[in-house]
Formats: structure tokens, C-alpha cells, sequence
């Protein structure tokens, strides 16, 4: 993982718990079998962007800097200050647009074109050129099959690390043609004392962040960033027998269907979805009646499609979360 604190990959120095991965590259590296193509896999909030850029800064950079381990970099190198601040001339990353008012689906095929453009000139600073694609999962078939093409032809003194957390639905010639370097979840005692020491929050707090991170201290990091904890405690409470106030229901519901630059809706939504279709799983368990138990495991695998549902066919998200709030108060 990077350093303590929600900082972007690119400005995230140490990586905790990465040995093995800084030994995969450096090795490779060390043997001059340095591959084209690095697909770091895992679920988010495991450190795949930390990583990409780290190795960035290792090819890009001239100053090492054991004290951040076998791939560390001086953060005073010029180069690493380029990457920083977004302008080295040979780095490209590539990530979903932000639209009018949200980001948008999908990376473009027009800018996964433009990989092979940026590879056709030689480095202009560093022995190497570098793309990162954060992630590769956000592309579409016309912009995965301009990747494709690219890897096709490896690019000389060119190397892409593309991040993905579901690989499984990726191109199989994608996955093919690149090296997998998998990053595995956290133990939750390694979390929660990840946490500790990041964050301030009391007892509860962290024991939920913790559990809805599910062994990635990005995850728990971002979600206490974004005001999952808030959320969280909503969706207790509409478990609770004594439900929110009218008022507090159709605050949150427009809040779900907004979307600007100040209130990602739809990201509050899934975040929503997420705690409470955990604390739905929770209580299915120790129900007091296997009807209940039984209803609860329905909605539990209902909140599981939810959010893929809504956004695949644009559905009213404040209408959905009205559709939730009905099935909850009819299971007794």
C-alpha cells in the first residue's frame, strides 16, 4: 500500500506489504527481461496504481532512494517532480474523462489510440517511455481492440502497466500478451492496524471500515474520504425498528440522483448499496425467524445486482433506493 493518508498513486512514496511485487520488476528489470506489458491485478484499494507509477518513477527517474524500498525514488529527483505535477513528457496515463457534470463510462478509443503515437517517438529525458491505464476495465470493445493492437507490437523502450480489478472480463488476447502481477488482499488485522495509525476514528468506526474494506486499506481510506461512515450509519438505521424520519429518506434519495462535480451521485449510491447489503448479509445470518432470514438473503442478492443493474440500463437511482426502502419495511 502507499503512505499513510488518501494521496494520489502518482505523489505515493512508500508501499507497505509490495516486497514481493518491487522484487518481480526489479528482477526482471536486473535481467534485461523486462516485459512490454504489466497487468497488476487485485481488488481496488490494494496499491495496482501505487505500483504502476512507482515502477514509472524507477524507469523514468535518476536519483534512487533506498529508504523507500528496492524501487524507491528520491522525491527531490527532477523527473519524479515532473511526474508529480502531471508534465513529464514521457509519461501517459490514461483514466476516464470527466464530462459536463461526472466521469465519464468509458476510456475513448481516441485516446487508447494515442498510446501508439506516444510510442512511436523515442524518450525524450529517460531510457524508457511509460503508460499506465487506470484502469483497463473501464475501456469499451472499440478502445479494448485499439489496446490490443498495440500490444500486438510491442513498442520498442516502451512499457504500458495496466491496472484492472476484474480481469476475468477482460480480452483473453489481452491477458495473454502481458505479464500478471496479482496483488492479494490484506489480512483484516492488518487493516484495522493500517487504519489505526491513519485514521481518527472511534471503536465502531473502525471495526465497519475494516469489514467493508475487505482486506484493502485503500478501500477504507477512500470510503471514510467519501463519508461511507455517514452512509453506513444510514443504512443501520434503516434496519433499526425504528426507521429515519420522512424527511431524512428524501434528503438522501435526491442525493442519490444527483450528479455534478460536488455530488457524484452515483458514487454515493453504490457506496450506500455496499453497507447496506453488508449489514443485510449480517443480519440474515443471526435472523429471528428463518422467514426473515430467508427475505433478507432475497434483498441481500437483489443489493448485490443493484448497482450494475441501475447504471447498465440508466435507471432513476432515486427511485431504486425508494424500491430497496419498501422491501426493507415489508419483512418482518
Amino acid at each position: 500500500m502507499a503512505d499513510e493518508g488518501l494521496v494520489h498513486p502518482r505523489d505515493s512514496f512508500a508501499f507497505e506489504h509490495g516486497e514481493a511485487m518491487d522484487r518481480a520488476f526489479i528482477t526482471a528489470y536486473e535481467r534485461n527481461r523486462l516485459h512490454h506489458a504489466w497487468l497488476l491485478t487485485g481488488p481496488q484499494g490494494l496499491g495496482k496504481a501505487s505500483f504502476a507509477f512507482r515502477c514509472a518513477r524507477f524507469l523514468l527517474g535518476h536519483r534512487r532512494d533506498s529508504r523507500y524500498g528496492a524501487l524507491g525514488m528520491s522525491p527531490d529527483d527532477a523527473d519524479v517532480r515532473l511526474i508529480s505535477a502531471q508534465s513529464h513528457p514521457d509519461l501517459l496515463v490514461l483514466e476516464r474523462e470527466m464530462g459536463d457534470t461526472k466521469l465519464k463510462k468509458n476510456i475513448a478509443v481516441d485516446a487508447v489510440r494515442d498510446i501508439g503515437e506516444f510510442f512511436s517517438k523515442a524518450p525524450s529525458r529517460s531510457p524508457y517511455r511509460v503508460c499506465i491505464i487506470d484502469s483497463v476495465d473501464d475501456l469499451n470493445i472499440n478502445s479494448a481492440n485499439a489496446l490490443l493492437k498495440v500490444l500486438e507490437e510491442p513498442p520498442h523502450k516502451g512499457i504500458l502497466f495496466l491496472i484492472s480489478h476484474n480481469p476475468g472480463r477482460l480480452l483473453a488476447t489481452i491477458r495473454s500478451r502481458c505479464r500478471r502481477l496479482n496483488f492479494p488482499p490484506w489480512t483484516d488485522a492488518e487493516v484495522r492496524e493500517f487504519v489505526t495509525r491513519t485514521l481518527d476514528v472511534d471503536e465502531e468506526q473502525l471495526s465497519r471500515l475494516v469489514r467493508l474494506a475487505h482486506g484493502a486499506p485503500g478501500k477504507a481510506l477512500a470510503l471514510a474520504d467519501e463519508g461511507a461512515l455517514e452512509l453506513d450509519a444510514f443504512a443501520g438505521q434503516l434496519l433499526s425498528p425504528e426507521k429515519p424520519p420522512r424527511s431524512q429518506l428524501q434528503a438522501m434519495a435526491t442525493q442519490f440522483k444527483a450528479s455534478s462535480a460536488k455530488n457524484d451521485g452515483a458514487r454515493k449510491f453504490a457506496t450506500f448499496v455496499a453497507c447496506l447489503s453488508d449489514r443485510v448479509h449480517e443480519r440474515s445470518l443471526s435472523a429471528e425467524t428463518p422467514q426473515i432470514g430467508q427475505s433478507l438473503a432475497v434483498l441481500w442478492s437483489r443489493l448485490s445486482q443493484s448497482v450494475s443493474e441501475v447504471e447498465a440500463v440508466n435507471l432513476d437511482r432515486s427511485d431504486y433506493f425508494w424500491s430497496i426502502y419498501n422491501d426493507l419495511i415489508q419483512i418482518r
